[in-house]
């Protein structure tokens, strides 16, 4: 896998309270960037919305393996044309 080459931790959970729990330990720790599958985000919408307003960690959806369900393109669709005040993708 292509991220262990980077030495990022990888945790694969598939049921929704163990990745929330998974999610809250590393904001505790302060991890700065937490990547999950748009798959798996699905699971916890709450959570994602929650840590939507907050700097740290930004969680960022992403493909799995089959490939995109265009839900992290759009996250960050929306958080672009908030933060520009108009879509520019």
């Amino acid at each position: 896998m292509p991220f262990k080459l980077f030495a990022f931790d990888l945790f694969t959970l598939k049921d929704k309270k163990l990745i929330r729990q998974k999610i809250e330990e590393m904001a505790q720790k302060e991890y700065g960037i937490i990547y999950i599958t748009e798959e798996f985000a699905q699971l916890i919408p709450d959570t994602i919305k929650r840590y939507e307003e907050k700097m740290i960690p930004a969680i960022i959806l992403i493909p799995n393996h089959q490939g995109t369900l265009g839900i992290g393109k759009s996250m960050i669709q929306k958080q672009v044309e908030r933060a520009v005040g108009q879509n520019i993708l």
